[in-house]
């Protein structure tokens, strides 16, 4: 794989990323098709560009990154769908929002939403929705850890410093919540920038050497 082709595989996947978290508000689902073909463009624009560095180290934690964020995708995703299929909790928690819920969801956007909420009614159902969430964001910081260190070889190597910068942001924005998502979206934006940064590596002239006069 030559350089221009990983730079631009590394590129248009980091793009697809900051379409795919703005599809979110039109199409979630969209969202994670876009993100995974993100994700594996990216992992293939590493990938070359650790061949042409002869850097290991930066596929490889491209790689642990990239396995960490879809076994944090589906944990969270089996997570949901036992909470939905197998227990009542989401219902529950539906039903103590919109009074008159009785499970068929197909009534839900007649219901009204009560107006006297008391955020005591909620706590019991908070905690497996909340632990859920925590398994992935373990596994988000898990991702981002990797997804840094590859990010900061390559910074190494191709002496754009963006890199480390966004793997930092990246970082921070795995950590913080919330507000951390921005950070994500602005790392992710700056990855892109920096893919098309790259230069190609200056061949060092080969010194001849001058044998050494001889005598006589």
């Amino acid at each position: 794989m030559t350089l221009e082709l990983s730079k631009t595989l590394g590129g248009i996947g980091a793009i697809l990323f900051i379409v795919a978290a703005l599809a979110f508000f039109v199409q979630p689902l969209l969202t994670l098709g876009l993100g995974f073909v993100g994700a594996l463009l990216m992992l293939f624009g590493l990938h070359g560009l650790a061949d042409y560095y002869k850097e290991r180290s930066i596929f490889n934690n491209g790689l642990y990154g990239f396995i960490a964020t879809i076994i944090g995708a589906i944990v969270t995703f089996a997570g949901f769908v036992y909470l939905f299929f197998y227990t009542s909790v989401i219902n529950d928690f539906v039903a103590v929002i919109y009074p008159g819920f009785t499970g068929d969801w197909s009534t839900l956007p007649n219901l009204t939403a009560t107006t006297n909420l008391n955020p005591a009614d909620i706590v019991p159902f908070l905690g497996p929705i909340l632990s859920i969430l925590v398994i992935m964001w373990i596994f988000f910081i898990i991702a981002a850890f990797f997804t840094w260190r590859s990010l900061k070889r390559v910074s190494a190597k191709s002496n754009v410093g963006l890199f480390g910068t966004a793997g930092l942001l990246l970082l921070a924005g795995a950590i913080i919540p919330v507000i951390g998502l921005v950070l994500m979206w602005i790392a992710v934006l700056l990855i892109a920038i920096a893919f098309f940064q790259i230069k190609p590596q200056i061949e060092q002239p080969m010194e001849t050497m001058t044998p050494p006069p001889t005598t006589v």
